[in-house]
């Protein structure tokens, strides 16, 4: 064959290949779903809460916003039909992570973190937020899931002020959890004042950690979580079931993990999705373990700082309470430049992490309490994406 018929078959191959490349690259789009719109995202506009004439809705679409376990979004609102100044938040008990989260504590610290959402809403909205935490009394612990449909975590009142501006407000608007890597940037001793100083509850505390001995035994502690989780099919299976791999699960369900949270954005992300719809083994068994466990790796070893949230008991009204200092916590390290990450699996209380959840409150808590957060803090080497958000109305329970 001559050079010129042999330049000639590897210009038509090279253009093939070049083709099919295209038109793989082409697919991978379309599976995942690029020109759809991202409805999952339109409560993160501030101007989302404004299309409500209710000022109780307005409220709830900023508690929306919160952090919340599993990004369950586990809320249910009944509206008072008979003072309009006047809902309830409902555990919405259809949304439990059960093998996760078996006694809820998790679930409670997340009405929390609603809860002072709404408490930041209403000052920068002109409503002063009263909130009354079991009003028709405590859950029955022995029929958990039917208490949480007949009684509610809170009463809300509120009542007609003067707008105030909340220096916290607009840090509502960012994603609450990086899981990226962070600077080696060390913790300054005037952030540490501020973080500490939003708390001012005597049965709760706010200790941060930066030196070495304990930011090993910490690193230790979140990857020995991270490996057993791993290792729980059922658990992990659990977060399988919630993984949303497309722009369109995403649109449909609006709550859930997808892959915008471990930081893939633009096109990547579209791929990434693509692939994972075509091929699921790809998130799921070994490969999502392995995953989990590499991205947790990656976590702790550029992680400059610990926080906990440890309370004096673990009673429902201080898990709630505790997840109310954790929103105040994040929204004040967003206003500092610091980011955050739950690093919670050690804290978990099925029966496999019972042996880390022991030693790690006898190492922290030896006199008693119990540790309701562990996060990860420090300063972001990347912004991250805004996770799914459910539309507000679908949190109001019917007549």
């Amino acid at each position: 064959m001559s050079n010129r018929k042999v330049k000639k078959t590897m210009v038509i191959i090279f253009s093939c290949a070049g083709a099919l490349l295209i038109i793989i690259f082409a697919s991978l789009l379309g599976i995942s779903g690029i020109f759809e719109k991202p409805k999952y995202l339109d409560p993160w506009q501030k101007t989302y809460s404004q299309k409500f004439h209710d000022p109780r809705i307005r409220l709830v679409a900023h508690g929306l916003l919160s952090s919340n376990g599993h990004n369950m979004q586990p809320w249910k609102i009944r509206l008072d039909k008979n003072n309009p100044m006047v809902f309830y938040l409902y555990a919405d008990s259809e949304r439990l992570t059960s093998e996760v989260d078996p006694f809820a504590r998790q679930m409670m610290v997340t009405q929390g973190t609603f809860l002072e959402y709404v408490n930041i809403a209403g000052d920068e909205l002109g409503y002063q937020t009263a909130i009354d935490l079991f009003p028709d009394g405590g859950y029955n612990e022995q029929k958990l899931s039917e208490s949480m449909k007949i009684k509610p975590v809170a009463k809300i009142t509120i009542t007609k002020t003067s707008p105030q501006s909340n220096p916290l407000y607009d840090f509502m608007f960012l994603p609450d959890t990086n899981r990226m890597a962070y600077m080696s940037t060390k913790v300054t001793f005037e952030q540490i004042n501020h973080l500490k100083g939003v708390n001012a509850d005597a049965d709760m505390s706010i200790r941060i950690f930066q030196d070495r001995e304990n930011m090993d035994k910490l690193n230790g502690y979140a990857m020995q979580g991270a490996t057993i989780e791993a290792g729980v099919s059922r658990v992990m299976k659990e977060s399988e079931t919630i993984f949303r791999s497309n722009e369109y699960q995403k649109n449909k369900y609006r709550y859930g993990f997808s892959v915008e949270g471990q930081g893939t954005s633009g096109i990547m992300r579209h791929l990434a999705q693509g692939l994972i719809t075509l091929f699921p083994s790809m998130n799921s068994g070994k490969a999502a373990s392995d995953m989990f466990i590499q991205s947790t790796r990656t976590s702790v070893d550029n992680t400059p700082a610990y926080a906990l949230i440890i309370t004096k008991d673990n009673s429902r009204s201080s898990q709630i309470k505790s997840g109310m200092l954790y929103s105040k916590l994040v929204l004040t390290a967003h206003r500092l430049g610091l980011v955050m990450q739950p690093l919670s699996q050690v804290l978990e209380e099925y029966p496999e992490m019972k042996e880390p959840y022991s030693s790690i409150h006898h190492d922290y808590v030896p006199d008693g309490g119990t540790i309701q957060m562990l996060v990860r803090l420090g300063k972001p080497t990347k912004e991250v994406p805004q996770s799914m958000r459910r539309d507000v109305m679908n949190l109001i329970a019917g007549e």
